[in-house]
């Protein structure tokens, strides 16, 4: 998965070194072509992870899906962080389709994350805290870099424990490339480095067959209510986020503590809606 410039970059590999490489790899793999029979034997290793509300599970066809990254989007208040956190809880209890049950990495750029939360969500689970909480590995990113050189170490771990972990939580991907980068001026550059990332958590979530899971931010178009748009609010991050998410929710208010999720991109799902409510216990069905 790596390009030749990357081999080359690491101290102590020579040109000579990485043809070696490249040549044992194209030993091991049959040049990139399978049936889509044989692929489709792969994808059965697919697990999906409920979200606490049967209702967004449906929408989504049984969960979160591994091998993908699933984005959510909606203004603040819409229900992305306890979403984020309900599947910190949902994701270690086994469910559908001889689903084991795992642990999550939580990558934090707002300051958003509360263990208080996971506790009142566990509760309604009837899980034990202390044993819950073990099992969610926490980071507070700083900057983009420092966000970047976190999927390292979360890959490391990956490797370390192999088939431990199973959801991988980014709340909010765009934060802090919103704050590090400002102006047209650094916009291709900001982009150019939110694809790398988007790539890499693509590549992590393949090989260690895990769920992606990233919330994602809203953005008010000044120039949409000269041309009549119905919803002049978009996800930021263009086009790169947009190829880059494999299933895209956007996430509305409804009334009181009701949301509705709508999918907005996703390439084996129909566009409809799903509503659920936010409760003490996090992320269930709205009752009507």
């Amino acid at each position: 998965m790596t390009t030749r410039k990357k081999l080359l970059a690491i101290k102590g590999i020579s040109e000579a070194k990485v043809d070696k490489i490249k040549e044992a790899t194209g030993k091991m793999t049959t040049n990139g072509f399978q049936t889509a029979l044989e692929y489709s034997d792969k994808r059965k290793q697919v697990f999906r992870i409920s979200s606490g509300s049967e209702e967004l599970d449906k929408l989504l066809g049984g969960g979160m899906e591994s091998m993908a990254i699933t984005e959510v989007f909606g203004e603040f208040r819409t229900g992305k962080t306890q979403l984020s956190h309900t599947l910190c809880v949902t994701t270690q209890l086994p469910g559908k389709n001889g689903y084991s049950g795992g642990k999550v990495v939580f990558i934090d750029t707002e300051n958003t994350f509360r263990p208080d939360r996971l506790k009142e969500i566990a509760d309604r689970f009837n899980l034990d805290h202390g044993a819950m909480l073990d099992n969610v590995l926490y980071a507070r990113a700083y900057t983009s870099e420092h966000q970047m050189e976190l999927l390292d170490c979360v890959a490391a771990k990956f490797h370390e424990e192999p088939g431990v972990f199973k959801l991988l939580i980014v709340d909010s991907i765009m934060a802090l490339f919103r704050v590090d980068f400002s102006g047209r001026g650094e916009l291709a550059d900001r982009q150019q480095k939110l694809a790398q990332m988007l790539s890499r958590l693509q590549k992590i979530s393949e090989e260690y067959n895990v769920a992606v899971f990233i919330t994602n931010q809203m953005t008010a178009d000044p120039g949409a209510t000269m041309s009549f748009q119905a919803d002049p609010k978009k996800p930021i991050g263009g086009n790169i986020i947009a190829h880059a998410s494999t299933t895209r929710i956007s996430l509305r208010k409804g009334r009181g503590e009701m949301r509705i999720a709508k999918i907005y991109d996703s390439p084996d799902m129909p566009e409809s809606e799903a509503t659920f409510s936010i409760t003490g216990g996090g992320i269930a069905d709205a009752k009507e």
